[in-house]
Formats: structure tokens, sequence, C-alpha cells
């Protein structure tokens, strides 16, 4: 009698296994959900900035005024591979990355 119960209990689990599957999935789904959410909400706008941001960079000319991203304006008067010089005043020149320029301000911004 020992041995039947045992039977009948494990018999119910056994009829079910293809439901494990489905529940497993449909327990996956809000998550991807979630992922695909994120995607389109942070990751992809993100890299658009990026890639504009690096577009803007290699357009980068002689006597473009620009603001830095620590709130420095000035015109550009040399241009290196990594770094440009930046005229923040007359006779004053400053050395900065390419990557710290975070906009390229319309011609007589600067006067």
């Amino acid at each position: 009698m020992l041995i039947s119960s045992a039977y009948a209990q494990t018999a119910p689990a056994a009829a079910a296994g293809g439901g494990d599957l489905m529940s497993s999935l449909g327990g996956m789904l809000p998550l991807v959900l979630m992922f695909v959410v994120l995607y389109f909400i942070m990751i992809r706008p993100q890299m658009k900035r990026q890639k504009e941001h690096r577009s803007m960079i290699e357009a980068l000319a002689k006597g473009d005024e620009v603001a830095t991203a620590g709130g420095v304006l000035g015109k550009v008067t040399r241009l290196n591979e990594s770094t440009l010089h930046v005229e923040i005043a007359p006779g004053v020149e400053v050395q900065v990355q390419r990557s710290a320029v975070s906009q390229v301000l319309p011609k007589g911004t600067i006067k």
C-alpha cells in the first residue's frame, strides 16, 4: 500500500512536464519585455548622442568657437589628433582634449 501512494503522488508531476516549460517561458517574458523597453528608452538614445558627439569632434576646424565640458569658451587656433588649442582671451591659449569639447557655438558668439 505504501508504494502505490508514492506512485500516485508523482503521477501528476510527470504528466505536467510540458507545462513546466511554458511556465518558465512565461516567467521570463516580463524580464525580456523590461530589457526591450530599457533598450529603446535609455541605451539607443545614448548611443545616438555618442555618435553625434563623435561626428561633431571630428568636424572641428580652425576658427570654430567652442564650449568645453568645464565651461570654458574660446576659439580653436590649432588642431592635433587628440588635442586642440583654444584661445580663451587675446594672447591666452589653453590646450584641451578633443573629447572635452561639449558644443560648437555659432560664429560670433564670443566677442
